[in-house]
C-alpha cells in the first residue's frame, strides 16, 4: 500500500529486546530453599510489598519500549525512501511508519496496547520527520527556552523560571544526529574543527550549539521558541513591560526618524522590544534588516532580509554583518535595522545614522544606558580604527538618539527600565537625560517584584522634533506618577 515511500519492500528483521517479561528459568531449590519461608506478618505489609513492585516494573518496561524503538528507528531510516517523503502528507507519512511498525512487531513477537502502540508510533515520527524528544517541548507554547546540557539533562524556562524535563536523549549519538539535522538544513556545519554553530529552526526559532571537543559532558544546545503571535505595543503594555505614556513617547521617536538602540542582557526581551517599536513604521519605508540569525518580524510591506554567513570548510566566503551592510547603503534604504550590533560593524552602523538614514535600530548587550555608550565606544576599539575618544564619543553622541534599557527581573518579569535621550556633548563627555524609568518599592512574599514606571520629570529634549511631525504629545506626560 505504501511502497512507493520505501526503499526495499524485503523487510530483514532487526534484533529488539522483547516487551513481554520473558519467563524465569526453573531452578532445583536447594535444601536450604526448600524450607518454607515466613509469611509476611500482616496482609497490610504484603500489599505495600507488592506496590513497592509496580514501579520497578514500569521502570523496566520503559527501558524495553526505548529500546525497542532505537530498533524501530534504525529499520525506519533503512527502509524509507527520505527523499521520497519530503512530497508525502503528514498523514502519509504516519500511515507508512504505522504500517512499517505493525510488520516489525509481528516480526519481533511483540504485544503492545493501544495507548503505548500510538505513543510509539507517534514518537517515531518525531525521529524521521521532526527533531525526536524536542519535538514536545517546540510544541508547547508556555515554554519559552530549552536548554540541553548533554543527552540526559534538558532544561526548559516557563514565565521566566527554569525547570528541569523529564526529555532525555538515549545517548550522545542520538543528541549529535538531531544537532547535525538542523545545521545540515541551514547549510551550516558543526563538528570538532568547527564545535560551535548559530543558526533557526523552521518556524523561525534560535538555534546555538557547541559540541565536543568544547562541550565536555555532551553537545550544549539553546533553544529560544520563535513567537507565533507577534507581540505589539499594546500587548507588551498590557503584560506590564512599560506603561501607555512610555508608549505614546516610543512611538513618537520611532515615527519621527530618531535612532534607537535597545539595550539589555541576554533573554531581557531586546528582541521582542525591537519588533514591537518596529510597528510604528509606515509601509511607505523600505527597511533593510541585517542579522546574524534572522529573527526579527517586522509587520511593514516593504522589507528586504539579510543573513550573515560563517565560512566553509577551506575558510572563505565568510559574509558578516559587516558587508551585509555595506552593501546595504547602495540599496537605496529608508532605515537599516541591525538584529545585533556586536563588533565591527558598528563604525558603519553609526555611519549610516548620520548620513541620511535617520531611524535606524539595532540592539547591544549592556546593563544601562551608561554602559551601553561605553560597549559602542569598545566595539568601535574592536574595529582596529586609530580615532581620538573625542572624535568617537562625538560620532557616537550625534548619531544616537535613544537607547532603551530592558531587563529580565529575578522573578522572570520583563520590563523595559529606562528610556535615556542623548543630548550631546559637553566637553569629551556625552551626556544625556533619563525621561522614564522604573521604580521598584519592594518583593511581595511569593518573590513577586512591586514596582511602577514614572516619568522622571525632565521634558523631552525632542518635544519640538516632535510637534513639527504632528506628534504633540502633553506636558502631563512627563510628570512624575506613583504607583497605579
Amino acid at each position: 500500500m505504501f511502497a512507493r515511500y520505501r526503499k526495499d519492500t524485503s523487510i530483514k528483521p532487526v534484533p529488539a529486546a522483547p516487551v513481554q517479561d520473558a519467563p524465569k528459568p526453573k531452578v532445583a531449590p536447594s535444601p536450604s530453599s526448600a524450607a518454607p519461608q515466613p509469611a509476611p506478618a500482616t496482609r497490610q505489609e504484603a500489599r505495600k510489598a507488592a506496590r513497592a513492585d509496580v514501579p520497578d516494573k514500569i521502570a523496566q518496561r520503559r527501558l524495553r519500549i526505548n529500546a525497542l524503538k532505537s530498533d524501530l528507528h534504525k529499520r525506519l531510516l533503512e527502509d524509507l525512501n527520505l527523499a521520497a517523503l519530503e512530497k508525502a502528507s503528514e498523514a502519509e507519512v504516519r500511515a507508512e511508519i504505522s504500517a512499517i511498525v505493525a510488520e516489525a512487531l509481528s516480526e519481533f513477537d511483540v504485544v503492545l496496547n493501544h495507548d503505548e502502540r500510538m505513543m510509539l508510533n507517534h514518537d517515531l515520527y518525531f525521529e524521521v520527520m521532526g527533531l525526536g524528544p524536542l519535538e514536545p517541548l517546540l510544541g508547547d507554547d508556555t515554554i519559552n527556552d530549552i536548554l540541553v546540557n548533554g543527552p540526559k539533562q534538558i532544561f526548559i524556562e516557563r514565565a521566566g523560571k527554569l525547570e528541569l524535563s523529564d526529555v532525555t536523549f538515549r545517548d550522545d549519538r542520538h543528541l549529535m544526529r538531531i544537532v547535525d539535522k538542523v545545521v545540515s538544513a541551514v547549510g551550516r556545519r558543526v563538528d570538532e574543527s568547527n564545535p560551535y554553530v548559530d543558526a533557526r529552526l523552521a518556524d523561525g526559532s534560535r538555534f546555538n550549539a557547541m559540541v565536543a571537543p568544547v562541550a565536555v559532558d555532551g553537545a550544549l544546545v539553546s533553544i529560544r521558541k520563535f513567537k507565533k503571535e507577534k507581540l505589539g505595543i499594546q500587548d507588551l503594555v498590557d503584560f506590564g513591560a512599560f506603561s501607555p505614556e512610555m508608549a505614546l513617547y516610543l512611538e513618537a521617536a520611532v515615527a519621527t526618524r530618531l535612532n534607537v538602540i535597545v539595550s539589555g542582557g541576554t533573554g531581557s526581551g531586546k528582541t521582542t522590544t525591537l519588533n514591537a517599536l518596529s510597528s510604528f513604521i509606515g509601509n511607505e519605508e523600505r527597511v533593510l534588516t541585517i542579522e546574524d540569525t534572522a529573527e526579527l518580524q517586522l509587520q511593514q510591506i516593504h522589507v528586504g532580509r539579510m543573513e550573515s554567513r560563517p565560512a566553509n570548510m577551506e575558510g572563505k566566503g565568510a559574509v558578516t554583518q559587516r558587508d551585509c551592510l555595506r552593501n546595504a547603503l547602495r540599496m537605496r534604504p529608508d532605515r537599516i535595522i541591525v538584529g545585533e550590533t556586536r563588533g565591527e560593524e558598528v563604525i558603519d552602523m553609526l555611519q549610516a545614522m548620520n548620513t541620511g538614514h535617520d531611524g535606524s535600530m539595532t540592539t547591544i548587550h549592556a546593563n544601562n544606558a551608561r554602559d551601553g555608550i561605553s560597549r559602542l565606544e569598545n566595539m568601535v576599539a574592536m574595529a582596529g580604527l586609530e580615532m581620538p575618544l573625542r572624535a568617537v564619543r562625538s560620532q557616537i553622541g550625534s548619531a544616537v538618539n535613544l537607547i532603551v534599557q530592558v531587563s529580565r527581573l529575578q522573578d522572570g518579569s520583563r520590563r523595559m527600565m529606562s528610556i535615556t535621550e542623548i543630548t550631546g556633548m559637553e566637553g569629551e563627555i556625552i551626556t544625556m537625560q533619563e525621561i522614564f524609568r522604573f521604580e521598584r518599592t519592594g518583593l511581595e512574599p511569593g518573590g513577586k517584584i512591586v514596582g511602577h514606571f514614572t516619568a522622571t520629570g525632565l521634558r523631552s529634549s525632542f518635544a519640538e522634533r516632535f510637534a513639527r511631525w504632528g506628534y504633540d504629545l502633553p506636558a502631563t506626560l512627563y510628570e512624575p506618577t506613583g504607583p497605579r
